[in-house]
């Protein structure tokens, strides 16, 4: 509980940072904020997040995501970790996949091994991006859709 909550501190401090920003095609760092709904065994329930990308090229990107949906699996919640690699082949568009875990909580926790595929497309409102995110979980046979918008800010 005490590495999540220092997580979720770092990435709203990277977020809403107020320092010295290089010239837009020198960022590499894109830290973000998830808030959407997940589909687990036909439920659909809010979901929220972290999400970190680092830009060695235009090209290409890797990172990592925390998801939390509080009420999946009979309200027991669904924590998802993972680490992926993104592809930028157009202006904002971003193609992902990764690999990861997903811990049920409950009196019947477990964790299973989990890979996602993900789009998005970037917006830029007043210096924060705004994308639009679908993606899609497997899951121990099963598959879990995941849509919202994430909210980034460059540097």
């Amino acid at each position: 509980m005490k590495i999540k909550s220092i997580i979720i501190a770092t990435a709203l401090s990277a977020v809403t940072s107020t320092t010295i920003m290089a010239s837009e095609n020198d960022h590499r760092h894109f830290p973000g904020i998830f808030l959407g709904a997940s589909t687990i065994d036909g439920e659909t329930d809010f979901s929220y997040g972290l999400e970190y990308e680092y830009k060695p090229t235009k090209l290409i990107g890797a990172g990592i995501v925390y998801e939390n949906t509080d009420n999946a699996e009979h309200s027991d919640g669904v924590e998802v970790l993972l680490a992926a690699v993104y592809l930028h082949p157009w202006k904002e568009l971003r193609l992902g996949v990764g690999f990861g875990r997903e811990k049920v909580g409950g009196d019947h926790s477990h964790k299973e091994s989990l890979a996602r595929i993900s789009i998005n497309y970037d917006f830029h409102v007043g210096g924060i991006g705004i994308a639009p995110t679908v993606a899609v979980d497997f899951v121990g046979g099963e598959t879990d859709t995941i849509v919202g918008l994430s909210f980034i800010k460059s540097f």
